[in-house]
């Protein structure tokens, strides 16, 4: 089976890992954390990065960290996986559940803007939504398949409704928008996920990056027990979100290598794109204007009535023949915990998600393994 994507690991992981064994740094205290933590900090731009057990236990302490409370709103596209919907309600919260953008299926700036006119209003200082009368908090934007949002128009929009911007890219490290790394598009925080399915691996874990010194320090508090004092004192409930130096060391190894990888991705994506785009049918995956995407996933969307039906078929086919291909997420309001949520229209997300095929694109696909695929979607296609 050629699989849809695996870990890259032929760097320095191993010596990394004989490093921690040797000297008894295993647990979340260590010379790696600090140095991963820092290494992620400048792929994403910003002045600092704290290091978490996962990337939902990270986007759920960033949540906390810029105010979130029981019982708020939270705004998230629909499409997303559901760790982002989670995250939010592990703080009590609920996902206010949004349509994407068709041109770069994340978060839809103008629909943001007209729903907030439309369904909330100032009270008492607060973003109140008129249908529930729950406070909205905060705006997460995921970055899907590692492409930025529109983040300048998103940012506005939710800084005049004065909500907080957390970002979930879990995919995102080596993208880029206008110019900027994907962590310093004026979020509050930006979350990444170092799970073994992403570019870059720790073999689990996740990082919270940002600018805001204090709110990072907060965060970093928030997720190491909220300890003041070598004498377990503990001034808020806090979380036990720490990563393990073990696998800080797995993602320096990894981090070493990220320029590449991504480069990689990018090549993979551009050679399935140019082959298989005289499929009837065939919709690559976005690169929207002003974005550089970290192309985390490669593969592409049936644009057809039966989109749904020949995307199925053709990931059963491929399977068939020793090829992993998959679905996408399913959305949100789709998903029995959130089928209540309030939400808007889904009119891009219900005509998309079924479409879509992911192809395999590890890091290290070799060109023969990828000519196999290219030529086994295309004999499907002709038949």
């Amino acid at each position: 089976m050629i699989p849809l994507c695996v870990p890259n690991i032929s760097g320095n992981e191993a010596k990394y890992l004989a490093e921690c064994v040797e000297t008894s740094f295993v647990s979340s205290i260590g010379p790696f954390v600090t140095r991963f933590e820092d290494m992620v900090a400048a792929a994403a731009g910003t002045r600092g990065a704290v290091a978490t057990s996962a990337g939902t236990t990270a986007l759920h302490a960033a949540l906390i960290a810029v105010g979130v409370r029981p019982g708020d709103l939270v705004i998230c596209p629909s499409l997303t996986f559901i760790a982002s919907a989670n995250a939010i309600s592990h703080c009590g919260a609920t996902p206010w559940l949004f349509d994407v953008d068709a041109e770069s299926w994340t978060l839809d700036p103008k629909l943001l803007a007209r729903e907030l006119a439309e369904s909330t209003s100032l009270r008492g200082g607060e973003r109140i939504h008129t249908h529930t009368g729950r406070r909205v908090s905060s705006v997460v934007p995921v970055f899907t398949l590692g492409i930025p949002a529109d983040m300048d128009a998103l940012t506005a929009v939710a800084r005049e409704a004065g909500l907080a911007v957390v970002v979930d890219g879990a995919a995102a490290l080596g993208a880029t928008y206008k110019g900027k790394r994907s962590g310093d598009l004026g979020a509050d925080l930006t979350m990444y996920s170092f799970n073994g399915n992403k570019t870059a691996t720790a073999g689990g874990g996740g990082a919270v990056a940002g600018n805001d010194a204090g709110l990072l320090a907060h965060f970093r508090h928030l997720t190491t027990t909220a300890r003041t004092s070598p004498d377990y004192d503990h001034d808020i409930v806090g979380f036990n979100y720490r990563m393990t130096n073990l696998q800080a060391a797995v993602g320096c190894a990894q981090m070493e290598r990220l320029d590449d990888f991504v480069t990689a991705k990018r090549r993979i994506a551009a050679r399935y794109n140019e082959a298989l785009g005289r499929i009837d049918g065939f919709g690559a995956f976005p690169e929207p204007a002003h974005t550089e995407s970290a192309a985390w996933f490669s593969g592409f969307a049936f644009q057809t009535r039966d989109g749904d039906r020949r995307s199925a078929a053709l990931r059963g086919h491929l399977r068939a023949q020793g090829i992993d291909a998959r679905p996408f997420w399913k959305p949100m309001h789709r998903q029995a915990p959130y089928r209540d949520a309030p939400r808007t229209e889904m009119a891009v997300t219900d005509a998309l998600w079924s479409c879509i095929v992911t192809l395999p694109c590890s890091t290290h696909l070799t060109e023969a393994d990828q000519t196999k695929v290219i030529g086994t979607v295309l004999a499907w296609a002709r038949d």
